[in-house]
């Protein structure tokens, strides 16, 4: 089970493997978009840290809420309204609940990509995050009757996976799409983040 406790620690894994990357996060965005990847989700998850260390939310859906509003306000570019509904959508989906299994956990990150999807306007394939996301979340599925731990490490396999086959695609979403062909051959930011935050799930859950 995953209670509020476990998500903060979560959330403090995030900063770290997000601060561990940050160079390189801001290299990938250079390539194809702003230069400012790393740096702004490094601020925003510092900016997360903090709140919660001077006032941890009451539940695990306070918490989650709590991410979202802080991560739209720190975040800049199109990651922080991203990963802002992400985690709003997923502190809804908890609602009351102190302790989550996997079949809840799961539905935690199912309402999160549905949140990014309705936000975003992106599709598997157009070299966004939710080709990392999308193919997360189809592991989780598959593998949440073997549970939480089992969940996750096929989670953040298949998000590796995805974020590596964003090399070859043709952006369509985003800054990078206004270079067209020249996008092709460079990973996506976007989606590597979203491997470190699934990966930070399954090295703290697995």
């Amino acid at each position: 089970m995953v209670g509020k406790k476990d998500l903060v620690a979560w959330l403090e894994k995030i900063q770290g493997l997000l601060s561990e990357n940050r160079d390189y996060l801001t290299q990938l965005d250079s390539d194809i978009g702003d230069a400012d990847h790393g740096t702004n989700m490094c601020r925003g998850f510092d900016a997360v840290a903090e709140k919660i260390q001077a006032a941890e939310p009451p539940s695990p859906a306070a918490l989650l809420k709590d991410v979202a509003m802080t991560l739209i306000k720190k975040v800049g570019g199109a990651s922080g309204p991203l990963y802002g509904t992400f985690f709003l959508k997923a502190g809804t989906a908890v609602g009351d609940r102190e302790e989550l299994d996997a079949d809840a956990l799961y539905e935690l990150f199912e309402a999160g990509v549905n949140g990014l999807v309705q936000r975003g306007k992106a599709q598997r394939g157009d070299k966004t995050m939710l080709d990392a996301w999308f193919p997360a979340l189809e592991a989780m599925d598959e593998r949440r009757a073997e549970g939480i731990g089992s969940m996750m490490k096929g989670a953040a396999e298949a998000a590796g996976e995805g974020m590596k086959a964003t090399i070859p695609m043709q952006a369509r979403k985003g800054r990078a799409s206004y270079l067209g062909e020249r996008s092709i051959g460079h990973q996506d930011p976007g989606a590597t983040s979203t491997h470190l935050i699934i990966q930070a799930a399954a090295e703290l859950w697995s």
